[in-house]
Formats: structure tokens, sequence, C-alpha cells
């Protein structure tokens, strides 16, 4: 198993020991291996819909658990392929993606229609797929920051998805087209049978005020996270908060002193802990990104991401670059320690 006190250092104490002071996990609908009877069986989802997330929770080294470790791989075109794969570049080829995947013990693969369509009758059958629609590229001159649908729901299914994913710049002029294109798109996943998948980024320039980004706070992210839980995502993917007070920071929208003074604190497992609650107090289930790489600091940076989402209350990691920018061997160790967090009992719910 891993050191996971080790990769804390000097933080393991405060994290590994830390108890929340906000909302209590008492009030929390938790990850464990019965997660779908327990949230989700008395929903509108279809049994098909359960079926597919069952089989999600009950792949690779996390089977059973109730929590989640994803390979998200669609950065060849939201940064470009030069950026994503001249690192690495064996992972132009789709089949290496998904294997890392397989041989990473993930939960699943979450990729481009492309990449998974290319190796579909190979793979779909022995890991679930994770179907990403929308993107935002970078080729356009200037660039420009959009979510444009890149495929079919139909598509999706035919391939034997298991689910689709997809994002919303939330904050962003292009907002509210994106949120209308994105429900319509969930509705047909559902009938169909798969589960959904929402990237819930901040994306707006005025965000960063005084050297601050505030797309990256606690209450602004767990804002998004409500708006995408009302059009029935089944799985948010959000950023790790790294400070809180957008709101009044920027001085519009609502909030509410109590968030600030009562329901959260400082602590990046209480500001976790937010974004698990406005998930419908995590029926939803709540992944955090694993971020860049960074290069040497990588393997402790996802460990500790991985801990605060645990105790936090989360469901688990979406770790991309962190483990394909690098040898295979050292993506897979990196997997495997992600992975280890929540297979250790020690690492429990704050």
């Amino acid at each position: 198993m891993t050191d996971i006190q080790g990769l804390l250092g000097n933080e393991a104490a405060d994290l590994l020991a830390y108890t929340a002071r906000g909302i209590p996990k008492e009030d929390l609908v938790l990850p464990g291996r019965d997660f779908v009877d327990r949230s989700l069986a008395s929903t509108d989802r279809s049994p098909r819909v359960l079926r597919n997330l069952q089989s999600l929770f009950d792949h690779g080294r996390l089977a059973g658990t109730g929590h989640v470790s994803i390979l998200p791989v669609d950065q060849g075109i939201e940064h470009s392929a030069a950026s994503a794969f001249a690192a690495n570049p064996r992972y132009l080829d789709p089949k290496n993606i998904v294997e890392l995947a397989v041989e990473g013990g993930c939960n699943a693969v979450a990729s481009t229609l492309g990449v998974l369509g290319a190796v579909s009758r190979r793979y779909a059958h022995k890991i679930p797929f994770i179907v990403k629609l929308n993107h935002n590229e970078l080729l356009t001159y200037p660039n420009h920051y959009d979510q444009i649908m890149f495929g079919t729901v139909e598509q999706c299914f035919d391939l034997g998805a298991a689910g689709v994913g997809a994002t919303v710049y939330f904050g962003s002029q292009e907002s509210d087209r994106q949120l209308q294109e994105v429900s319509e798109v969930f509705a047909h996943a559902h009938a169909l049978g798969m589960f959904t998948v929402l990237w819930c980024y901040l994306r707006n320039s005025a965000f960063r005020k005084d050297t601050v980004d505030y797309a990256v706070s606690a209450d602004l992210t767990g804002q998004a996270n409500h708006l995408g839980v009302t059009i029935e995502a089944d799985i948010v993917k959000q950023k790790q908060p790294e400070n809180n007070g957008g709101y009044p920071a920027l001085n519009f929208g609502r909030t509410d002193p109590r968030l600030y003074d009562r329901l959260t604190t400082d602590h990046p497992i209480d500001l976790t802990r937010w974004q698990v609650a406005t998930c419908y107090m995590g029926r939803v289930c709540l992944i955090n990104s694993g971020g860049a790489s960074a290069g040497q600091g990588d393997l402790a940076q996802a460990v500790r991401t991985a801990v605060i989402n645990k105790r936090a209350g989360g469901t688990g990691l979406i770790t991309g670059r962190k483990a394909f920018q690098r040898p295979t061997e050292e993506g897979v160790e990196l997997l495997h320690a992600v992975q280890d967090v929540y297979l250790d009992d020690s690492v429990t719910v704050a």
C-alpha cells in the first residue's frame, strides 16, 4: 500500500485527523457498496441507467467500495495534441489510453468519441466507457472559449458507452446555451440507459480579483455543482476548492454570511464538504479533478487531493495528465496510489 502519511508530509496530521466543523457527515449520503440502492434506486433513473452506474462502481481496484477512479483523456482537443501528448506520444494511440485505464485499475475511461469509437469493439466490454461529447477547441484564431458538441448520444450508445460526459462553462456568456444543450443530451442519454457526468467548470476572467482566482472558490464552484445536479447529472466533476468568498469578493449574485462563518472554514476538507453538500448532500457523486502535471510532486499532490475528497465525503478522483504524461509504469503507480487512499480504511470521512 502507498505510504499516505509520508506523501502528505507536514500536512499529514492536519488532513488525516481533522474533524469537519461545518456540515456534519451524518447529514450526508456517503459513498458505499450500496450507494446506488440508497441514493438512486428511488429516482426517475431507469433500470438500465442504474445497471450502468452499478457497473461503474463494480469495476477496477475500487470495486465494491462506492468510490471511483477515472482516467480522462480529452486534452488533445481541449488543449492540443502536442501539449497533451508530446511528453508521451504513445498515448496518441487510443489503444494505449484504454490499456492504461485497465492496467491502472480504473473504474472507467473517459475520452472523446473518436478515441473510444476507435477501440470500442475491443474494449467496451472490458471497462466502462464515458464518452465526452462536447469540447473547447483552441485551433480557432484568435482563440475563443466555448464548448461545442462533437457527436451525438446515439453514437455513444452504438459504441457501447456506459455513460456520457459534457462540460458547461458556468459564468461564461455561452453558459445559457451550453446548459440547454447539455440538459437535452443528458435527458436523451438517460432515455437510452447511460449515466451522465458533468464537468462543472467556471470560466470568466472577471472571477479573478487581486491575484485571487475565485473560479476555484468553494461558494462559486458549489453553485456550479448545484446547477449541474439540477439537469440530472449523476456525477459532478469539479476542481477542488482553493479559497472561498467569491460572491462577496466580486460583489455579485446572492449568498449568505452563514456559509462563511458557520458552514465552512478555511480548511480544505470543509471547503470540499460544501461541494459535496451542493450535490444534494452527496446524493449525486462529487469527483474532483487531478489537475495539470507539475512533474516530480504529482504523486504527493494526487494523494493529497484524494485524501481531502474522501474525508469530505466525495466519491473519487478523475486523474488524467498526472498519469498519462509520464512513463506507463509511473502512471500506473500514480493511479494505484490514488486508489490506495480509498482502499485504506484508516482514511475515514471527517
